[in-house]
């Protein structure tokens, strides 16, 4: 393979990627539906001009490598801020709030799957493209609009939360089921059953662990630190590949592990820049593999889909609010907040693609992201205003409350959780 353009092509892919994120933050979008269209509009179809290759011929393996780390580093992150203690004490209201949300959006996947019918793999895909809300538009959305003082976002933080559960067990049956190539029902069975007592049996052992990582990360060198979180990271999704369990979930134990280490929030800074990087690539390598001109015969569906979704979640969002005590008019703050969707919508469809299933699937999920990430912001901006224009009582008035971020309420909620902790104890 040829060389002489590779880190020219890296530098201009990168470049392109930085460009589009500052025009989004600059029109206040979320970046995530601006990183895949800027891939999409490059790729193969795409002009050379000169040394300048659009199409990144000679980059196009080691962004799609770029593009896989981001996966891991995403699910690692995800981990990270994950905790059981904080979704078993944000309540009964949470949890059956957060089910209903499961429930709602998993049925319509299934309906939308039944519709186009897709094969039964293909369906579950799409059942999981569907009802993984995305993390990252949700809290940046939270943050813009200057809501996480409101007492809906503990709702919404929480069934986001019981959604990540969700997340983690919906990859690990789809690796039985996508990723060994189907077979026969005990074979699927196995796999599927193997990644779940994975996941627990690394959960109990990596806890008992923690104590001993936390020695091993006492040193005061970022570089040593770094390379040991790297290192264990790696290793962890590395392994759990050779056993047919997703790379995907075996870095999401990753960090559920180190979700419980003192140094937590040393963890949190030194790797949030790495997943914002390789996050990023991972949009554009999954939008430079992306060929537009194939979107036509997933439009009707995507669209068909997020409108689903959007009903579905203000169902939702209705049932936790109630749950919650909260006003009713606090269930399309809840529902389009939930809306959106994202990387781990891309990461079910990626596994898809893995498995080798119809390639109808990529393209649904780039219309479906989209139409939700771009629609799904709005709306939350506008929830109130929305609210009163169909039920009256004239335009939303802002409550003038103060501002926390979302780290604070994270922060409280840890603190909080500790202390029913040692309580316990």
């Amino acid at each position: 393979m040829h060389t002489e353009t590779l880190i020219l092509e890296i530098g201009i892919a990168v470049g392109l990627v930085a460009l589009v994120g500052i025009i989004a933050n600059k029109l206040r979008f979320s970046v995530i539906p601006f990183f895949i269209l800027i891939g999409m509009a490059l790729g193969d179809h795409a002009p050379q001009i000169g040394i300048i290759d659009l199409q990144f011929t000679e980059s196009k393996p080691f962004i799609d490598f770029m593009g896989r780390l981001g996966v891991l580093f995403l699910l690692f992150y995800l981990g990270l801020e994950f905790s059981v203690g904080r979704l078993i004490k944000s309540g009964k209201s949470i949890v059956s709030g957060g089910s209903i949300y499961v429930i709602l959006n998993f049925v319509s996947g299934l309906l939308i799957g039944w519709l186009m019918n897709l094969p039964f793999a293909e369906m579950m895909i799409l059942c999981g493209i569907m009802t993984s809300s995305s993390t990252a538009i949700v809290a940046k959305v939270l943050t813009d609009l200057k809501r996480t003082a409101n007492p809906e976002t503990e709702v919404i933080m929480g069934m986001i939360m019981f959604d990540d559960l969700f997340i983690a067990m919906h990859i690990s049956f789809l690796s039985g089921l996508v990723l060994t190539g189907g077979g026969s029902f005990w074979t699927v069975a196995g796999t599927s059953l193997l990644a779940l007592g994975f996941i627990l049996i690394f959960l109990i052992l990596g806890r008992k662990l923690v104590p001993f990582i936390d020695k091993i990360l006492s040193v005061k060198s970022s570089e040593i630190f770094i390379l040991i979180i790297f290192g264990l990271l790696f290793l962890v999704a590395g392994f759990s590949e050779t056993i047919h369990v997703a790379e995907a979930i075996g870095a999401l134990m990753a960090g559920l592990v180190l979700a419980d280490s003192q140094y937590i929030k040393r963890i949190e800074q030194i790797v949030s820049p790495y997943k914002d990087y390789f996050g990023a690539m991972f949009f554009f390598s999954f939008g430079l593999s992306i060929d537009p001109f194939s979107l036509s015969g997933a439009i009707m569906w995507g669209a068909i889909a997020a409108l689903v979704t959007i009903i579905g979640n203000l169902a939702s969002g209705y049932f936790a609010s109630r749950f919650a005590g909260l006003k009713k008019k606090t269930s399309f703050d809840i529902g389009f907040t939930l809306s959106a969707r994202g990387e781990f919508s891309i990461i079910m469809a990626n596994i898809g693609k893995a498995g080798g299933l119809n390639p109808i699937i990529q393209s649904f999920v780039v219309v479906y992201v989209l139409i939700l990430a771009i629609i799904a912001p709005i709306l939350t901006k506008e929830s109130r205003n929305i609210w009163h224009g169909i039920f009256g009582g004239g335009l939303y008035a802002k409550d003038k409350q103060p501002v926390k971020t979302l780290e604070a309420l994270e922060a409280n909620s840890k603190n909080s959780s500790k202390v029913d902790v040692d309580g316990n104890n």
